[in-house]
């Protein structure tokens, strides 16, 4: 008699993550034969795979499914009165970065679905929304999991986590969040001769760009958002009633005059002329011996946050860092003067996904 257990997979978004995601769904799914993972429902913004009757849908021929399907999205409500009704335990991954979706994440947790996500935007709006989300879960037995919500694959949020349950008592946490702004000013104010030549502010930005680090409008990634919300998961994962990503001061490193330009073209065509702000700030900078850094920092004993620009020695983690990889940076009570340091590749569509991976396995091992 097979003693084979049953879990449903509902997956949204199918874009650079999603796929990554779902090629490593299966190989997860040939190396796990005691649970059939059992994919019911894909969809992206606007077509959608799935049946009344929850048939399996091919996880490797997923891709062409959604592409030749003539169904659509359900609407939120409908897709939760859906998965509720499957005749096994689901788990739903969200790899978008949709705010409508993020919303719901209540709303699904309530119906006992479980969620792993990379999602920031479940976790860095109202901090009620934060209490709502983990109330639900804990109400329903459902989980919820967002390792990749912060640092990718890293195991930033597990950790934070781990320290925190252990009864260790987080006093600090800095760090460079962003792999874009890890990868600029690495180019920018390297730490070291490379012997290629450095460019203007403006020519580092667009070749970023250019090989893909930056979002398509790279004001998305140098009003320093992206790194506000990592900071604020993770000081609500140390205690702090942390209202917002805007409640705390983050330093945009966009010119005022280029905030509202159409277009991310038109910045970027534009943005030479601003050139000699950030020359004068890197040069400020190499008169002390020092590097820029776009640094996010919690300080817990204060209840303080902030997100901007800091110099720092050559030496220093922050400043002998490559390439466009994170760092994270933990001063807790246990750990004493020496921080807890964890440092690695921070971005990229396969890493994101196994840190989406991973916390499905975590779901895997306490539902099926």
């Amino acid at each position: 008699m097979s003693t084979q257990k049953q879990v449903f997979i509902a997956v949204i978004g199918a874009g650079g993550v999603g796929k990554c995601f779902l090629g490593q769904l299966a190989d997860l799914a040939a190396r796990r034969p005691s649970t059939r993972l059992s994919l019911c429902y894909i969809t992206t913004s606007k077509k959608a795979v799935y049946s009344k009757d929850y048939s399996d849908i091919s996880i490797t021929g997923a891709i062409d499914s959604l592409a030749a399907s003539t169904q659509t999205p359900l609407p939120i409500p409908a897709l939760v009165d859906y998965l509720a009704a499957a005749p096994a335990k689901v788990v739903l991954v969200d790899n978008t970065s949709s705010e409508l979706v993020a919303d719901a994440y209540p709303l699904i947790l309530s119906r006992g679905i479980s969620i792993v996500t990379p999602n920031k935007k479940a976790f860095t709006s109202s901090y009620k929304h934060w209490q709502d989300i983990f109330a639900a879960a804990a109400a329903s037995g459902a989980k919820v999991y967002h390792e990749a919500s912060c640092g990718a694959g890293l195991p930033v949020i597990s950790t934070v986590k781990d320290l925190v349950e252990t009864g260790d008592q987080i006093l600090r946490v800095e760090g460079i969040f962003s792999g874009t702004l890890s990868f600029l000013f690495n180019s920018f104010a390297p730490a070291s001769p490379t012997g290629a030549a450095v460019g203007k502010w403006s020519s580092e930005v667009a070749k970023a760009k250019e090989l893909g680090y930056t979002e398509p409008d790279p004001r998305d990634d140098l009003n320093g958002m992206d790194v506000a919300r990592k900071l604020t998961i993770l000081a609500r994962l140390a205690g702090l009633p942390v209202e917002s990503p805007a409640s705390f001061p983050v330093e945009s490193l966009i010119p005022k005059e280029l905030e509202s330009v159409a277009s991310g073209d038109e910045y970027l065509e534009k943005l030479p002329q601003y050139d000699s702000q950030m020359e004068e700030l890197k040069a400020a900078a190499e008169k002390e011996g020092k590097v820029l850094r776009y640094v996010g920092s919690v300080d817990v004993t204060t209840q303080s946050l902030k997100v901007g620009l800091q110099s720092f020695d050559r030496s220093h983690p922050f400043g002998a860092l490559k390439g466009s990889d994170n760092i994270f940076t933990f001063y807790t009570k246990r750990y004493g003067s020496t921080p807890l340091i964890i440092q690695g590749a921070g971005a990229g569509g396969e890493i994101t996904a196994m840190g989406v991976l991973g916390d499905l396995i975590k779901v895997l091992s306490q539902i099926a």
